[in-house]
C-alpha cells in the first residue's frame, strides 16, 4: 500500500437557506510514511475534510479510503489503526495523566504501554498529576499521548500547537518527527506556515472548499516565481505595478493595503542582487520616500498570499 489516504471528488454540503458548501470536490493522496499538511484559513474546509477522513462526519459525495479501507465497509478496522488529536480535546479534570492514557489504551486491542506513551510526550514527571493541574501545553501533549497510545499507523492532528508557547510547540514538533521516523504517517492542519515547512513533506493549500495548490514546500515556493522576497514600505503610493514588474528578475508584485499612512510592497525575485539596485533607482525617481526595506527567503506564507490574495491569519475570523 503506497497511499495511506486516498480522496476523490470529496463534497460536503450542510443544509440551510442557502446551503453551505464546506468542501467542493477535494482530491488528495497521502503517502505512507510522510507528514502531509492541510493549510488554509478557518472556513476553508480543511477541518471538515479532516473530520470526514477521521470518520466523524459523513461526506455528501465522493470517495474516501483510509489505510486501504472505507468507513462504510470497515469502520472498526480503521479505528484500530488510527490516532486522533482534535483541535480541542476535553479530558476529565479529576483523572491523573496516567489514568487518562490508560483509559484511552483500553479502547485498542493492541498498543503501547501507557507509561511509554507518556514518555513519548515527555510528561513522565506529571504522570501522577491531575489533568486540571496541567498547563495548556501539557494538556496538548497529553492529548497527543492519548492519540499515540494505540500505536497507530496513521496520526491525525488538527492544529496541534495552536495557543502553545514556543517551547511547547517545539516539544510537540519533536514528538511528531520521532513518530514519523518510525515509518508512520501524519496528517495535520496548522495555521503556522513555519510549522508546515518544518514538519511536512508535502502540503495542500485549501481555500473556499477546494485545493488550490499542492506539493512540497519547496515546489510551492518555486511556483510563485522566485525564491527571494523584497519587502519595502513607502510614505505614499509608489510606482505603478507595471513599473515594478519590469524590474530585473521580478516575478510577482504585491501591494498591501496602507496602514497608518504607510504603503507596503512585496516583490518575489529570482536574483535580489540585480533587482535591488534597479528598485532603488526607480524609487529615487519617485516622489515617495523609502521608509523600510528588507530581503528574505520566500516562505509558504508568501505562496498563500500570492494564491489567495490575503494572509493566512487575515481570514481567521470567518466561520468554519
Amino acid at each position: 500500500m503506497s497511499d495511506a489516504i486516498r480522496v476523490r471528488d470529496l463534497v460536503k454540503t450542510y443544509p440551510g437557506r442557502p446551503a453551505v458548501e464546506a468542501v467542493r470536490g477535494i482530491a488528495l493522496d497521502v503517502r505512507v510514511g510522510e507528514c502531509f499538511g492541510l493549510l488554509g484559513p478557518n472556513g476553508a474546509g480543511k477541518t471538515t475534510t479532516l473530520e470526514i477522513l477521521e470518520g466523524l462526519t459523513d461526506p455528501t459525495a465522493g470517495e474516501v479510503e483510509v489505510l486501504g479501507r472505507t468507513w462504510r465497509r470497515d469502520p472498526a478496522g480503521i479505528r484500530e489503526r488510527i490516532g486522533i488529536s482534535l483541535q480541542e480535546t476535553r479530558l476529565a479534570d479529576k483523572l491523573t495523566v496516567r489514568e487518562t492514557v490508560t483509559l484511552f489504551r483500553s479502547f485498542y486491542a493492541d498498543g503501547l504501554d501507557p507509561d511509554a506513551a507518556i514518555a513519548l510526550v515527555t510528561l513522565q514527571e506529571k504522570a501522577r498529576a491531575h489533568v486540571v493541574k496541567l498547563s495548556g501545553g501539557q494538556r496538548q501533549r497529553l492529548a497527543v499521548a492519548c492519540a499515540l497510545v494505540g500505536d497507530p499507523e496513521l496520526l491525525f492532528l488538527d492544529e496541534p500547537t495552536t495557543g502553545l508557547d514556543p517551547q511547547s510547540r517545539r516539544q510537540l514538533w519533536d514528538v511528531i518527527n520521532d513518530y514519523k521516523s518510525r515509518g508512520r504517517t501524519v496528517m495535520l492542519t496548522t495555521h503556522y506556515m513555519d510549522e508546515a515547512e518544518r514538519l511536512c513533506d508535502r502540503v495542500a493549500i485549501v481555500d473556499h472548499g477546494t485545493v488550490i495548490a499542492s506539493g512540497t514546500p519547496a515546489e510551492l515556493i518555486l511556483q510563485i516565481g522566485g525564491e527571494h522576497i523584497i519587502d519595502f514600505t513607502l510614505d505614499r503610493p509608489g510606482p505603478p505595478a507595471d513599473a515594478l514588474h519590469a524590474l530585473p528578475t521580478v516575478r510577482t508584485v504585491r501591494a498591501d493595503p496602507p496602514r497608518d499612512g504607510v504603503h507596503g510592497y512585496s516583490l518575489s525575485v529570482a536574483e535580489p542582487h540585480r533587482a535591488l539596485p534597479a528598485l532603488l533607482a526607480l524609487l529615487q525617481s519617485s516622489a515617495a520616500q523609502l521608509a523600510g526595506l528588507t530581503t528574505r527567503t520566500a516562505t509558504l506564507e508568501d505562496v498563500f498570499v500570492t494564491l489567495t490574495g490575503h494572509g493566512l491569519r487575515d481570514a481567521e475570523g470567518t466561520a468554519s
